[in-house]
């Protein structure tokens, strides 16, 4: 036997015990899963030891094709039956209706999730800068902060977020970041990574507005500088990504590409940008926070029983743990960013 049965096309949820020792199912057979339960024998097959350090919930692969054993890596993705669809003219899904009230740029659904329409923001000033945050504390965020920006002609004004890894993505246009000193160019679909500490200035090209959404983790607030301090970490020297279609991972009719992650010195923030074809993904959930920027195309994002419009230029804040649906319509269908946090695999999610 070289090759393991699929137990389940998906992961197990776990709630695991601080110092107690677990013993996974590596080979398929358990009738425990995703644990053994000594089927395994005279399979070439060896249960997977793992004693937890503290009380927390993980997802246990189900597949039993993970590289990261005993954890579910997305494998199942890519395996019949790993990424379902959902039909959204279901009996079911034709009852869930739109929501069409705002409060102001949100449209609010199930929890605290929400779909926030960057044209429809109040947005403020500050020199050659405009700019609103559209995920906060205040919005019910609890591990990151997401801001809109958007500069033309003068560089804007010199600001920090702290003590925060902080991660960018060029929206539209060209121009320069400049980070603690260093400056680099940049383009649209570029992601950008910045170092706890390290000041940030934006510059847009000649005749050109750069639009530019910026994610700190944890939670955090703007600080306005007098001036650029030079403090850029020299030990992580890559900062700038950009999209490369030979760095794609399959997800089953879906793909994406990650931009920024622990590669470069990002362990507590992921960025990627996806496609999503005219289709519907069965409803699930993820155990990090998430916010998805719509860079194209239109669809719907449901939760449990609402459902909102999404299109070009809109964010959709995922709570951790939100049931959830994206839905592309469009005949191109939708091509997304997102960042999520904490975690560094945005192919990991499990179903009821």
């Amino acid at each position: 036997m070289n090759t393991p049965v699929v137990a389940r096309p998906k992961p197990c949820l776990v709630n695991v015990k601080a110092g107690r020792t677990y013993f996974w199912c590596s080979c398929g057979r358990s009738a425990k899963q995703p644990f053994c339960d000594g089927s395994h024998k005279g399979t070439g097959f060896e249960p997977m030891k793992f004693k937890a350090a503290q009380d927390d919930e993980l997802l246990f692969c189900g597949c039993k094709h993970t590289r990261n054993g005993p954890f579910c890596d997305g494998a199942h993705t890519n395996l019949p039956g790993g990424s379902p669809l959902d039909d959204p003219l279901s009996a079911a899904n034709r009852d869930i209706p739109v929501v069409t009230e705002r409060d102001g740029a949100r449209a609010l659904l199930n929890g605290t999730c929400y779909v926030f329409s960057s044209g429809l923001a109040a947005m403020e000033t500050r020199g050659s800068l405009r700019y609103c945050y559209m995920v906060s504390a205040e919005l019910g965020a609890l591990y990151q902060t997401q801001l809109l920006m958007e500069v033309s002609g003068e560089p804007s004004p010199v600001f920090s977020l702290g003590s925060r890894d902080v991660i960018l993505f060029i929206g539209a246009g060209s121009g320069s970041v400049t980070i603690s000193g260093t400056a680099l160019p940049v383009k649209a679909t570029d992601g950008v990574y910045i170092r706890p500490s390290e000041a940030i200035q934006l510059s847009a090209a000649a005749g050109q507005t750069l639009k530019v959404f910026v994610l700190a983790c944890p939670l955090g607030e703007i600080s306005w500088l007098d001036e650029m301090p030079t403090n850029f970490d020299a030990q992580c020297p890559e900062r700038v990504v950009a999209v490369d279609p030979q760095q794609r991972t399959e997800m089953g009719p879906r793909y994406f590409q990650v931009l920024v992650d622990k590669r470069i010195g990002s362990n507590v923030i992921t960025q990627f940008i996806g496609h999503i074809p005219p289709s519907k993904a069965a409803p699930h959930r993820h155990l990090y926070e998430e916010a998805i920027i719509v860079l194209s195309g239109e669809g719907y994002m449901w939760t449990e029983n609402k459902k909102a419009r999404v299109t070009a230029g809109d964010v959709i804040f995922l709570p951790r743990k939100q049931l959830h649906s994206l839905e592309a319509t469009s005949a191109d269908g939708i091509d997304v960013v997102g960042v999520i946090c904490p975690g560094d695999n945005p192919s990991i999610n499990y179903y009821d």
